[in-house]
């Protein structure tokens, strides 16, 4: 149960913060809505109380679970080569991002960004690799209370070793 003022993370929306509890009638029976906005666009989202879990909305990360990211984004041992199609590649990856777990966002960013030394990637895993750089930044500066950019700079300075 989220409270008002409580930061939370939506899969593929990103960290934002519950502003309001609201009750709608919705057919016969009254719901209750957490109205969140997220903070990386300012898009405001309903989210049904009792469908939080199907819809994977969650808690930020830790400072610890921070430190978990830190190790997959370093972990260039665990990539494969990849022999699949760039648009089968992307719905798996999209899939991951769905999710709404940190971990498996930060595995797609790994892994687009080892692929990507190797060869040129597609329009859409460009724009997914942002989607899950944007994603990452914005609650790893969150669980680690430090500014975006020397985020953005530390998770650089791991794939520029």
């Amino acid at each position: 149960m989220f409270k008002i003022g409580d930061m939370a993370v939506y899969p593929t929306h990103g960290v934002g913060v519950i502003e309001k509890i609201e009750e709608k009638k919705i057919g016969d029976r009254d719901q209750r809505f957490y109205i969140m906005r997220i903070l990386g666009n300012g898009m405001t989202i309903m989210i049904p109380t009792d469908n939080v879990e199907q819809v994977g909305l969650r808690g930020v990360i830790s400072r610890k679970e921070a430190t978990k990211v830190y190790k997959i984004l370093k972990d260039k041992k665990t990539l494969t080569l990849d022999t699949q199609t760039w648009n089968r590649r992307y719905r798996e990856y999209m899939e991951r991002i769905k999710t709404g777990s940190v971990y498996e966002v930060a595995t797609v960013l790994r892994d687009l960004f080892l692929l990507k030394v190797g060869k040129d990637l597609s329009f859409g895993e460009r724009r997914m690799m942002d989607i899950a750089k944007t994603l990452l930044v914005k609650e790893l500066s969150i669980a680690q209370k430090m500014e975006e950019d020397n985020i953005e700079k530390n998770i650089e300075a791991i794939f520029n070793q």
